[in-house]
């Protein structure tokens, strides 16, 4: 991309999203930023992969909070599924951020995603904030990488290079 300005953004539509059968309203909410959707898949959420994504959460966290957060991404209090999705254009991460609100659900403007959808779980303390959202041009490096292939993109603003694998895939009959 030429313009130094367009940016991806990973959305995470956390399980009480899912649960709560508001993806819809947030990916509407989500539109009134004009950027592109370029990616959109289901993942059943792991252990592996919950660890590898809140990464710098475990140490910037007590372990306490890390292992609550665990438990509600993984599915202990919903489901184990997010909806992730890729945004691009010009300033997405600042953009979706916006629309989103901050991370806590209390702080977060009542127009907001999360001050429209999101709680604090009562006896756990954990946010269910219902949507993740990239929080830097890094961040969204990082993220995006570890939650899709290039070719899970239909338009990638990272360098990839071709590989010849042999992989094992499951098809359908």
């Amino acid at each position: 991309m030429e313009n130094d300005k367009i940016q991806q953004c990973l959305v995470i539509i956390k399980p009480d999203g899912l649960v709560k059968s508001i993806t819809g309203d947030i990916i509407m909410a989500l539109s009134a930023t004009k950027l592109k959707i370029v990616g959109a898949k289901i993942v059943k959420m792991t252990r592996e992969h919950a660890e590898k994504h809140y990464s710098d959460l475990k140490q910037r966290k007590s372990q306490e909070i890390f292992e609550g957060t665990m438990a509600y991404i993984t599915g202990k209090y919903h489901t184990d599924r997010v909806f992730a999705l890729v945004y691009e254009g010009e300033n997405a991460i600042e953009k979706i951020r916006e629309v989103c609100g901050p991370t806590n659900p209390e702080e977060a403007h009542p127009t907001s995603i999360r001050g429209r959808y999101g709680r604090i779980h009562s006896k756990t303390g954990v946010y269910e904030n219902v949507i993740h959202a990239s929080d830097s041009p890094e961040s969204a490096e990082k993220e995006i990488k570890l939650w899709f292939a290039p070719d899970e993109l239909v338009n990638s603003i990272y360098p990839v290079k071709e590989e010849k694998t042999q992989v094992v895939r499951r098809v359908w009959k």
